[in-house]
C-alpha cells in the first residue's frame, strides 16, 4: 500500500505563501500582493585604544524596519487608500495597527505580523494603457514604528 502522506507531520513543509489577509483597525481589506516585512539590527563598530587586535568589534545597535507595501486591485467606488491618506494633515494622521495574517488551507492564522502605528505615506494609482489587458492596480506604502509576530507561531 502506497504512502498518501497523512501520517506525515504538519512541519514537514513548508507554508504557501498565496493565503493572507489584511486587517487595520477593524477593517479587513483583500490585497494581491504585500511586501517589506524584514528588519535589521544596525550594527555598531567599536574598538577600545588598548585592545591588541588592529580590527573593530561589532555589537547590536538600533533595531530598523522597512516600510510595508499593498498591492490591490481597483474597484468600483473603493476609494479608501485615498481616505486613509487625505487625513495627513501637520502630523495629525490617525495611526493604526495594520496586521497581515498568512492563513492555512482552512482559513486559519499560521503567522501574524503586527504593524505598530502604520500611516500611510505614499501612494500610487495604476497606470492606464489602452492596449492593455490587465487588472487596474493600486498600491500604498505604509510607515509604522515596529514590527512584530503575534499570534500563532510566536
Amino acid at each position: 500500500m502506497a504512502d498518501d502522506g497523512s501520517a506525515q507531520s504538519t512541519s514537514v513543509w513548508p507554508l504557501p505563501k498565496f493565503r493572507f489577509e489584511v486587517k487595520w483597525g477593524a477593517e479587513s481589506m483583500s490585497f494581491q500582493e504585500v511586501s517589506g516585512l524584514d528588519g535589521e539590527a544596525q550594527p555598531i563598530e567599536y574598538r577600545h585604544g588598548d585592545s591588541p587586535a588592529f580590527s573593530t568589534i561589532k555589537m547590536p545597535g538600533m533595531h530598523k524596519t522597512s516600510d510595508v507595501t499593498l498591492k490591490k486591485g481597483v474597484f468600483r467606488s473603493s476609494n479608501k487608500f485615498w481616505d486613509w491618506f487625505n487625513e495627513i494633515k501637520r502630523n495629525s494622521i490617525k495611526r493604526t495597527t495594520v496586521t497581515i495574517a498568512l492563513l492555512d488551507e482552512k482559513g486559519g492564522p499560521v503567522m501574524v505580523w503586527a504593524l505598530a502605528n502604520a500611516w500611510p505615506t505614499r501612494i500610487s494609482s495604476t497606470d492606464l494603457k489602452s492596449s492593455g489587458n490587465d487588472v487596474a492596480i493600486e498600491s500604498i506604502v505604509i510607515a509604522h514604528e515596529g514590527l512584530t509576530v503575534v499570534g500563532p507561531g510566536t
